[in-house]
């Protein structure tokens, strides 16, 4: 039962005793029923154990989706160990900061990954050990070597309030903030989620979000939590993820807005039977009502929109499933959760119902700050618990939320969060750079490019492909540049700073 749950930790070995030999996760290489995913993640985290590794300490998963990623997960959880979930897009570099930020002593990955950070270690890192997922003799601790070790009978007992997820999510400053998330907090997104969605026994998932991802993580594990089956994908691929709704005959599918765009643009979508969804969801971004419309004519399963962010461990907002459609909008807030639409020249102050203000949320599952870092939590979290999103909303008389505009300069592109000041101080490292500015245009596809506005250095030449070639070593492919516009200035404002949303207008 969920009154029994204390944190996510707990949900394998729950749906374990209540689930059994039911099947749990069903991957490329492997399909896992409750009680071998609760045996093998329970032997991993004996092995971890058996490094030193205690209640407390933060431990990194750093690769694309796989399974050895949600064992790994639950195992660390099993610990009273925190998580650290790193994008498998980040470069080596990126994922240095993060390491040496959360301070992790381990860390799993994949074996060029391990090689890689392995050969590139830095003294000021608490990092002891690197384990390779990968069964490659590397001369590094194996996956497989930990799931030899012996098992533990029982999760360490946690505290609800304690940190349980430390999730990273790029700054307005150019570096990412870690958001602590509590057990509780995971715990509760996951629950109210799966209530919120109807989720059953009888349900299978098909998803392809990242699990280090909020939304993937409370996709999978909310799954978990009512007895469902999850078919992860390493990555989303149109064709394959209708032919895998197709032979699973899954229920549901989640996902982007691009996802469905491009699983709609396919052309033998039309020769696959979906008619075994009952429902889809989609976030990370807004929808064209026209693509909503388009799957729902197609499958004749409704596409729940939903709305979340790192800071408040998943979801915030979505729709019950058995409430009237809302089209555009985000939903209402999740069970025990507050949303409130604030003025935006005073946030104590609620703005008038159908005005846009700063859309916030207050409730058990906002993080409890981000780690070591005072200064912006206490910049993102009031003193009565009101957590700002940077997202411009308005609600209507019934509490639903629609998503208006961001407050801040964050380029969303397929749902992933890219900050231009990332971008633009990688840029400006260029030799022949001397301004540099980043702002979004419309994409058909993805929602929104990042597009660099570069004004070059007097008697210095570069081209659009060599610049966004130097920022390979740096960002991840979704965060680099996808167009260079070289222009004579930027439009700034009387104290010099660069007006962004003004970028189109500069002059070529």
């Amino acid at each position: 039962m969920i009154s029994a749950l204390t944190g996510p930790g707990d949900i394998l070995p729950a749906s374990s005793a209540n689930f059994g030999d039911k099947t749990a996760l069903i991957t490329a290489p492997l399909t896992l029923s409750y009680t071998e995913l609760e045996d093998i993640s329970a032997r991993v985290a004996g092995g971890l154990r058996d490094l030193g590794v205690k209640e407390g300490d933060v431990v990194s998963l750093f690769s694309p989706n796989r399974w050895e990623w949600i064992v790994a997960y639950h195992a660390v959880l099993r610990l009273g160990a925190v998580v650290n979930p790193i994008n498998g897009m980040l470069t080596l570099e990126e994922v240095r900061f993060i390491l040496k930020d959360c301070e992790a002593v381990a860390i799993l990955t994949t074996a060029d990954n391990a090689q890689d950070i392995a050969a590139h270690a830095d003294p000021g890192l608490a990092l002891q050990h690197i384990i390779s997922f990968d069964p490659e003799d590397s001369g590094l601790v194996t996956f497989d070597s930990l799931i030899r070790a012996a098992r533990i009978e029982e999760n360490v007992v946690v505290d609800p309030l304690a940190t349980s997820t430390i999730g990273y999510t790029s700054g307005t400053t150019g570096h990412p903030k870690g958001a602590e998330q509590s057990h509780r907090a995971v715990l509760l997104n996951c629950a109210m989620t799966a209530t919120m969605h109807a989720r059953t026994d009888r349900d299978v998932v098909v998803t392809g979000l990242p699990t280090p991802h909020v939304y993937g993580n409370v996709s999978v594990n909310s799954t978990f939590m009512a007895g469902g089956t999850v078919v992860l994908m390493d990555r989303f691929d149109a064709p394959k993820a209708l032919g895998l709704i197709e032979k699973h005959s899954a229920t549901m599918i989640e996902g982007v807005p691009a996802m469905y765009s491009m699983m709609l643009a396919d052309p033998a979508i039309e020769a696959h039977d979906l008619s075994s969804l009952t429902r889809s969801t989609v976030g990370g971004q807004t929808i064209a009502t026209s693509t909503v419309e388009a799957w729902q004519n197609i499958t004749g399963a409704r596409l729940i929109e939903l709305w979340g962010m790192t800071e408040v461990a998943g979801l915030g907002a979505t729709h019950s499933v058995y409430a009237p459609p809302v089209p555009g909008s985000i939903g209402v807030s999740l069970p025990g959760v507050e949303l409130r639409i604030a003025n935006l020249d005073d946030v104590t102050r609620e703005a008038e119902r159908g005005t846009p203000g700063e859309l916030m949320v207050r409730g058990p599952i906002v993080m409890n700050g981000y780690y070591r870092n005072p200064v912006e939590t206490k910049k993102n979290i009031e003193s009565d618990g009101w957590l700002h999103t940077g997202d411009i909303a308005r609600m209507d008389d019934t509490g639903h939320v629609f998503i208006v505009d961001r407050r801040k300069d964050m380029i969303i592109t397929a749902g992933y969060n890219v900050y231009p000041a990332e971008i633009e101080r990688v840029v400006a490292g260029h030799p022949a750079v001397a301004l540099v500015a980043v702002g979004p245009l419309p994409d058909e596809v993805r929602g929104e490019l990042a597009c660099a506005y570069v004004v070059l250095k007097h008697g210095t030449s570069v081209t659009e492909e060599e610049l966004i070639n130097f920022t390979k070593d740096h960002l991840a492919p979704y965060k680099r540049p996808r167009l260079i516009k070289f222009v004579k200035s930027l439009p700034q404002t009387s104290t010099g700073k660069i007006m962004r949303r003004k970028l189109a207008d500069a002059s070529p």
